[in-house]
């Protein structure tokens, strides 16, 4: 399926005028199993992702795409408003127009954004751009409201992260996901391993070509051994340690791990308002730079913590 055969979609222009909300955990949530959407908002999951790609067979994806658009129509009723989990759709590759239809099916008032696998190039992220703004439009959405969230799963895509990042701008929580005996793995040929040494540059260079191209809110993922919670949560301190702000999971009892992982403590945020009184202080006295905690601190550490207090709302 070319990106060529469609005219440029309605969406473009206005795309980067929508913000995004900030997610620390998006759980997926089998396509078949939409009645599984109660136990991922009490694990307190930020978003869900309803799988329509590898957790549905063949068979029964025609089936399973009607259970998500109905779980979309319920999520977009007045009643679920307020601090509902947002809801976003894996569908399947855009490589024919099955897969145009399947798109056309999600898109609709409910849907925070579409997870787009197996992308490769800046070019399959375009077409599925334009594809998105036809749809807003038909459906009567503000342009760019879906955010576009394309999985690196090659080896071309990953190399090529930055000019896909930059080739929407819709595109939000972009990452570098390294789930063993995945797609990943297959594709760059690493072997992975608990630590995840061998995947930190990987997550790195991605990270950085996510920030350069000024995609909001970076996600990276996955952790695949549903019982082993204290290996989890090393993982998610060392994504975060990274700068990633949020990871995706596949099991409810992960969610609560990384959302404390991806949250500041009390203690965090208590530094960030002392370390701005300080700095403030120092301003209103002429100084530039200041001892705080034993460390030398400026107004660029101070706009750092200010920015954590907006953030969270402290």
């Amino acid at each position: 399926m070319s990106s060529e055969a469609y005219p440029q979609g309605p969406a473009e222009a206005d795309a980067g005028m929508v913000d995004r909300t900030p997610l620390r955990s998006l759980l997926f949530v089998p396509g078949t199993r939409t009645d599984w959407l109660p136990k991922a908002r009490a694990a307190g999951a930020d978003a869900a992702v309803l799988d329509l790609e590898d957790a549905v067979p063949a068979a029964d994806k025609l089936a399973a795409r009607a259970q998500v658009a109905d779980a979309l129509a319920r999520a977009a009723a007045p009643p679920e408003q307020t601090g509902r989990m947002a809801l976003f759709v894996r569908v399947n590759p855009l490589d024919d127009w099955a897969g145009a239809e399947e798109l056309r099916a999600v898109v609709r008032p409910g849907l925070a954004g579409i997870v787009l696998p197996k992308v490769r190039s800046a070019q399959d992220v375009r077409l599925a751009d334009r594809l998105l703004g036809w749809c807003e439009q038909e459906q009567g959405m503000p342009p760019g409201r879906v955010a576009l969230v394309p999985l690196l799963e090659t080896a071309r895509g990953l190399r090529e992260a930055y000019d896909i990042a930059r080739a929407a701008s819709r595109i939000a929580y972009l990452g570098a996901l390294t789930a063993p005996g995945g797609d990943v793995e297959r594709a760059v040929g690493y072997r992975w391993s608990p630590e995840g040494t061998e995947t930190v540059a990987l997550r790195s260079r991605v990270l950085l070509d996510a920030r350069a191209a000024g995609v909001p809110c970076p996600v990276s993922g996955l952790w695949t051994r549903i019982g082993d919670l204290p290996e989890l949560r090393a993982f998610a301190e060392q994504n975060r340690s990274l700068g990633y702000e949020g990871m995706m999971a596949i099991h409810p009892s992960h969610v609560p791990v990384i959302n404390e992982v991806f949250s500041p403590s009390s203690a965090e945020l208590a530094r960030c308002a002392e370390l701005i009184t300080a700095v403030e202080a120092a301003q209103r006295e002429g100084t530039g730079a200041v001892t705080f905690r034993g460390e030398m601190v400026d107004e660029a550490m101070a706009h750092t913590a200010r920015l954590v207090l907006e953030r969270h709302g402290a």
